[in-house]
């Protein structure tokens, strides 16, 4: 072998930093940004899917705004992109045409325009996709890899679906089970179509605004079918058509994409898969991502940070499907043996999230902390998450443990 002078090695080693340096600009340009891929994102989103844009908020920006989550730093889950709606800024309303058949007495179709001629509602809401701690499963499941950042509290503002049904003078028949909605399929989008359960009516909103402002043209924008209480996939952006059906819809969307397992020809009680097994996702043996899961997360202190002591405050969000009110948060720092009740900032029914906090008094160390959450249904959260593991991930809301250390 011939020997290599030192000369030569330098010469070798330039040209290999080079590479690496070229190679590091061509993978940066491989890897756009969160607001690079989506007009007014902050920059910081993580992406996990550049086409559908998919974008997961980063748990220490979700926790530093705990009251609302605005549309910078919400969370995106797209199954379809539309041309030219990768923007937060608003899209026309003018145009926009939405139909509404199936069983109903008299099917029509409405411009979005006419919407703001119409009594205005607002509710503030968890929007949260269901695949939201995926991560969290073992074995890991399938699908975008979330951890906590793919849920947000937002304010819709819109026209209740039963008030633009009775300004037309509708009447949807008591055969109608289910209220489907179909995506637009602009710039020959993929097929997007959800159905719901018919008593979802009673509070479906047609969204045209998100916290005061024009209803982001990437989260739905004109116009978005809302259903408070539900999963973020059930409320379907761009809707164009709207139809009243005595059963589900069967495209991939509602099966056998959206479920976990259930005893069949039921929708409940939910029954455990073995982790690591497949399952044949039919619409009689599950049920779909429908109602959002009671949940909790403690937004303070976050994992790994290093407070003071020795009184700490710890603080976070609790939510449910807004069926009946959150009745306690409980946070425990001795693994579960013991539980210490935190202060709730709000009581009764809601579809937004409920703040909490409490004092403890803790010794310098380390130390961890849980939170979970109960209702008045006497729903609460599992130890373990785990024993819901489902092939594809979805409705994770196992009690949330945080890693800190008290200085």
């Amino acid at each position: 072998m011939e020997k290599v002078d030192r000369r030569t090695t330098l010469k070798l080693m330039g040209m290999g930093a080079a590479l690496l340096a070229a190679g590091g600009r061509v993978m940066a340009q491989q890897t756009p940004t969160a607001d690079q891929l989506v007009k007014g994102k902050n920059a910081n989103l993580i992406v996990l899917s550049q086409r559908p844009v998919v974008m997961e908020t980063p748990y220490d920006l979700l926790a530093s705004n705990p009251e609302r989550t605005s549309k910078e730093i919400l969370y995106i889950r797209n199954n379809v992109d539309l041309p030219g709606y990768n923007t937060v800024e608003g899209a026309s309303p003018q145009g926009w045409k939405v139909e509404v058949g199936g069983l109903v007495d008299k099917p029509f179709t409405f411009e979005a325009s006419e919407l703001f001629a119409l009594p205005q509602t607002e509710v503030t809401m968890v929007l949260q996709c269901s695949g939201n701690g995926r991560t969290l499963y073992n074995p890991r499941p399938s699908g975008n890899p979330w951890q906590r950042g793919g849920v947000g509290n937002v304010t819709f503002r819109g026209v209740r679906l039963q008030d633009i049904l009775a300004a037309k003078g509708v009447k949807v028949s008591e055969k109608a089970l289910f209220i489907t909605a179909h995506a637009s399929r602009q710039g020959n989008a993929p097929e997007f179509v959800r159905s719901v359960p018919i008593h979802a009516l009673e509070n479906a909103l047609l969204a045209l605004s998100m916290n005061g402002e024009p209803l982001p043209a990437v989260h739905g924008g004109p116009v978005r079918l809302v259903f408070p209480g539900y999963f973020g996939v059930n409320n379907v952006k761009w809707v164009e058509k709207i139809e009243f059906a005595e059963g589900e819809n069967t495209t991939a969307e509602q099966v056998p994409r959206y479920r976990v397992p259930a005893i069949p020809n039921t929708h409940l009680p939910f029954l455990p898969q073995e982790p690591g097994k497949r399952y044949p996702y039919t619409l009689q043996n599950s049920r779909a991502n429908w109602l959002v899961t009671l949940n909790s997360f403690i937004f303070a202190p976050l994992e790994g940070q290093t407070v003071e002591g020795p009184y700490v405050r710890v603080e976070g969000v609790a939510f449910n499907d807004g069926i009946v009110p959150i009745v306690s948060v409980e946070v425990s720092t001795n693994g579960g043996r013991t539980w210490h009740q935190a202060q709730l900032s709000t009581q009764g029914k809601t579809f937004g999230w409920v703040r909490w906090r409490t004092t403890l008094y803790l010794r310098p160390g380390e130390h961890e902390v849980m939170a979970r959450a109960w209702d008045a249904a006497g729903r609460s959260q599992p130890l373990d998450g785990n024993i819901a593991w489902n092939e594809r991930g979805y409705e994770y809301n196992g009690v949330m443990r945080v890693k800190f250390s008290v200085a």
